[in-house]
Formats: structure tokens, C-alpha cells, sequence
């Protein structure tokens, strides 16, 4: 009777087992309805650039109600349209694509595969395509605010930029921001801004140019200066950190938090809020209401950290002030896309 009873209970637990799986849901298996899973593709800065990529990818990896986040790191240019059909294929609910760069490869893939939807992180969208989110933000206005940051805090006069390529918009949005804040302050200030002369494919990842072309400026009497290139700029920050009695300026994200080899010099960041902006655009897409076409996040000054105190209350009233009227769009920051 023992053995029956017990052969019965093996019996009922094996066939609880089989139901059990056949009413769950394999947490790896994106192609199944109960399993929301995000991917994202890089550009050529790779995920841990301390800037662009990086934000894109805290905000994946932050956003709620997600089962599974995976990212793919790009190589080489030509290799977009298929990293982004690896996540396609295997049947991934959200698509994450970084960068101004990867604009065309992310449209043709929402063509190819319309029941996916698409972040494209800073890519701008002309006609909207229903499944795609074009992520955009005014750069001008975050480079405005660190160009006057810039001028207030020069003592000589000369303030400087070591940029990525002019061949991605955001990148002059940042640079034209940036000269007319500077301007707006000290009309007659000195500016040593540079682009990388190579192409995308390096632009953003040569910290060593970057570096080189911050001595350069500091040699020419720049005592502040930005850095907005990815791995490029963080190069710059490096050198400035390196340098007595220079600041330097992040882009893209708080780079206190990312580029610790800067702290030294490192007095703000021009902000684009890339995390919070992925976030908001996954839940808009789980609730099955992704916005189509142009999404403007929010961009800011970050916090002066360990130099709050050399940032005088003046300083600090009149940042204020201007991106009080930047936000009100009573105040221009020169900068002209179509020009």
C-alpha cells in the first residue's frame, strides 16, 4: 500500500512538472508574447565609450517591465544592417540603435521586419515610419549653456573644443552651441575648436588625437576646454586633467560619473539626457504606444561636483537665467542646421 501511495505521488509530481512547463515561459525565448526583450546595437564607440554609448545602454538596462536586454558591439560600419537582424531575428521586441551614423541601416530594418520597434538614438527622422522612434535632442542648447560656462570661468580669454567628426550633426549642433554661449558672454573671446580630420570610423575613438589636440590648445593659452567625441573627447579631459589651473567640459552624460580620469579638471558636462529619454521611449513601446518620428529629450548642465565652489552664485544665477530663455526659445543660440 506504502509503494502505491508512493508511486502515486511520483506519479502527480512528474505530471505537475510537465504542466508547470508547458504554462510557463522560456525567459530566453524573445519570440514568445509574455517575454519583452531589448536589444541594442552600438556604433563604432563601443558600449563602455563613457558617453554616448553608454547612456543608450543604462537606459536599456534600466528600463521596467523588460525580461531580457542583450547588445551588440559594431565593428565596422558595414556591419549595422546585419547586427541589428541578429536581435530581428531572434525575435526581439525592441531594437535600440545608437548614433546618427546607423540613421538608414535602422530605417531599412523597420521596413524589413514592421512588427519591431526601433529607437534610433540620435537619428533624425524627415518622414515618420510608424515602429521607429527617432530619439533627438538640441545639442545646440546644451553646448550654449557649456560655451557661456566656458567664457565666465576663462581667465585668459582663450577657451577651446576637441570634436568628433563635422560629418555627424549633432557633433556641430554641439560645436555651433558651444562658440555662440562662449560669444554671448565674451564677444571677443578666443575659440580653438577642432574637429578629428578622420572619418566614422575613428573619429570618435582616438583618444590619443584627442589628447594631442587639448595640449595644443592649452599650449595656445586655452585654459577651458570641451570634449565632445566619445572616446576622442575623453582623451581631451584626460590631457586637461593633466594640466595646472585648467577645466574641461564632458558631453553627452554626467562624466563625473563615467571618465574618473577627468575629475581633475572636470567642472561640468553638456548633458544630453540619453537615459531617461531610451527609458521613457521602451515603456511608451510596452504599452503599444511608441511615438512615430521625432522624440526631443531633454538636455542640461550637470552638477559642478568638486569645483561647486569655484563656480561663483553669479555664474551659477545667469545659467540659470539663459536656459530659462533657451527652454522659452527667446534666446538663439546661432546655431543653423540648414547653414
Amino acid at each position: 500500500m506504502f509503494k502505491r501511495i508512493s508511486l502515486l505521488m511520483v506519479i502527480l509530481a512528474l505530471v505537475s512538472l510537465v504542466l508547470a512547463a508547458c504554462n510557463s515561459s522560456d525567459p530566453e525565448d524573445c519570440s514568445s508574447d509574455e517575454v519583452f526583450c531589448v536589444g541594442l546595437v552600438t556604433d563604432v564607440g563601443e558600449v563602455d565609450d563613457k558617453s554616448f554609448n553608454q547612456s543608450a545602454w543604462e537606459g536599456v538596462q534600466g528600463a521596467e517591465g523588460v525580461d531580457k536586454v542583450e547588445f551588440i558591439e559594431t565593428g565596422d560600419a558595414k556591419d549595422y544592417g546585419a547586427n541589428i537582424a541578429l536581435f530581428a531575428e531572434d525575435g526581439y521586441d525592441v531594437i535600440v540603435t545608437v548614433g546618427f551614423a546607423m540613421g538608414e541601416a535602422t530605417a531599412e530594418a523597420a521596413a524589413t521586419y514592421p512588427d519591431i520597434d526601433f529607437i534610433g538614438v540620435d537619428q533624425f527622422q524627415g518622414e515618420a515610419i510608424d515602429n521607429v522612434a527617432g530619439l533627438i535632442f538640441n545639442e545646440d542648447k546644451a553646448g550654449f549653456l557649456a560655451g557661456a560656462l566656458a567664457a565666465m570661468l576663462s581667465e585668459t580669454g582663450t577657451i577651446g573644443a576637441v570634436l568628433g567628426t563635422d560629418l555627424v550633426p549633432p557633433v556641430v549642433a554641439f560645436k555651433e552651441g558651444y562658440e555662440g554661449g562662449a560669444r554671448y558672454i565674451n564677444p571677443d573671446i578666443n575659440l580653438i575648436s577642432t574637429y578629428h580630420p578622420g572619418g566614422m570610423d575613428v573619429a570618435f575613438t582616438d583618444p590619443e588625437w584627442g589628447a594631442s589636440t587639448a595640449k595644443q590648445a592649452l599650449d595656445q593659452g586655452a585654459d577651458v576646454i570641451f570634449g565632445a567625441g566619445g572616446k576622442t573627447g575623453n582623451g581631451a579631459l584626460g590631457e586637461v586633467a593633466g594640466a595646472e589651473g585648467a577645466y574641461c567640459i564632458g558631453v553627452d552624460t554626467d562624466q563625473w560619473e563615467t571618465a574618473p580620469e577627468a575629475h581633475g579638471c572636470l567642472v561640468s558636462s553638456a548633458m544630453k539626457l540619453i537615459t531617461p529619454g531610451v527609458q521613457a521611449l521602451i515603456a511608451a513601446s510596452k504599452a503599444g504606444e511608441l511615438p512615430a518620428g521625432n522624440y526631443i529629450g531633454d538636455v542640461g548642465l550637470a552638477s559642478f561636483h568638486d569645483f561647486d565652489s569655484e563656480v561663483s552664485q553669479e555664474i551659477k544665477d545667469t545659467l540659470s537665467d539663459l536656459e530659462q530663455q533657451l527652454a522659452a526659445g527667446t534666446l538663439e543660440t546661432g546655431y543653423n542646421p540648414g547653414g
